[in-house]
């Protein structure tokens, strides 16, 4: 199981530059952007230029249908060139609620555009690498040209890796058969990725013809400490500050279906939508959110994320609602020692 960290950019892109190298060196294995406060690709061209091999720079939830597949294949291809092929690019699967009405198409249509969207983006990857001639032609997209000047030319690494994420079974499906991996939503329990979401990916892999090993699960874990708790979220300046107004925001949650939790979750949406994360966690009842997230003193943190996804996640991107880099530095520390001493036992 890896270990990664998930930054919210803010308007300080160097900062989270600095952050991401941070992580680096305390022995995480990736660190993730993600579209909520600022284009998620920005600080990683930042940290790209120190980052060394093998630590991985990656998207979570990158908005594909407001981006023409030309642009965001541009974009990652750029980013997979200065990484040396280190960078994953994570898009989110569903219709972006910020788009007009009519714009975005039918929810029923999502599951369709995005298949063509990841199929066009490749055609004009290999179009990029061998010079090839462009010709995709879907019902949403369709690309027929690559003038000279827009051909960037090959790379060293073309095989970009693309995770999905999205909250719908037909999503894990089309992750489990066309992509490299898929981001679970922030906002899960354990027995919902169980039971729901591991059988769809395992049902996609075997209607590609794929073995699970070329598929990585990748699963966020929100991590409190319990004095973060009475805290305001909203009053401080740190990476998982707003994660609590994104999550509750969405119309579609299938784990609160799943758990018979929809009434809490439509109650919190007021919140979620006026940007009140404080408001939220503070509604939230405790044994709630120790089944949403890692609420544990940082000592036992390693623990009880080893205890909860070890056997379930290939990777386990912690989201912390705090910036303490002494604590964090010892969580990563930890966990890293308790997963070589699980492999060990296994030998």
């Amino acid at each position: 199981m890896k270990i990664d960290i998930f930054f919210q950019p803010g308007k300080d892109f160097r900062t989270y530059a600095d952050w991401i190298l941070q992580a680096e060196t305390w022995g995480f294995d990736a660190a993730w952007s993600a579209e909520w406060l600022s284009n998620p690709f920005f600080p990683l061209t930042i940290a790209a230029k120190k980052a060394q091999c093998p630590f991985t720079l990656g998207t979570i939830a990158a908005c594909a249908f407001p981006r023409s597949p030309m642009i965001t294949a541009q974009i990652t291809w750029d980013l997979a060139r200065q990484t040396g092929g280190r960078f994953v690019l994570g898009l989110e699967a569903e219709m972006p609620e910020f788009l007009p009405i009519g714009e975005g198409g039918q929810s029923s249509e999502t599951v369709g555009k995005m298949r063509e969207y990841i199929e066009s983006l490749r055609a004009i990857w290999r179009s990029f690498q061998n010079d090839e001639r462009l010709r995709y032609r879907g019902r949403h997209y369709q690309f027929r040209l690559m003038a000279p000047f827009f051909n960037t030319g090959p790379i060293k690494d073309p095989e970009v890796p693309i995770f999905l994420s999205g909250d719908d079974s037909d999503i894990y499906d089309l992750a489990g058969e066309l992509c490299q991996g898929l981001h679970a939503n922030v906002l899960h329990s354990r027995s919902y990725l169980r039971d729901v979401v591991v059988p769809h990916l395992s049902r996609g892999l075997e209607s590609s013809g794929r073995p699970r090993e070329s598929f990585e699960f990748a699963i966020p874990a929100l991590v409190f400490t319990p004095d973060i708790l009475v805290k305001d979220l909203d009053t401080q300046n740190e990476p998982g500050r707003n994660i609590a107004s994104y999550a509750f925001a969405r119309r579609n949650l299938s784990f609160a279906t799943y758990h018979g939790w929809e009434a809490l979750l439509d109650s919190l949406r007021g919140s979620a939508l006026s940007g009140d994360s404080g408001s939220i966690w503070r509604s939230i009842p405790e044994e709630i959110l120790r089944e949403i997230a890692i609420v544990a003193e940082p000592k036992r943190v390693a623990a009880a994320i080893r205890q909860r996804y070890s056997g379930l996640a290939d990777r386990v991107c912690l989201v912390f609602a705090f910036w303490n880099p002494i604590i964090i530095s010892t969580i990563v520390a930890d966990l890293k020692k308790q997963l070589r001493g699980d492999l060990a036992d296994q030998a």
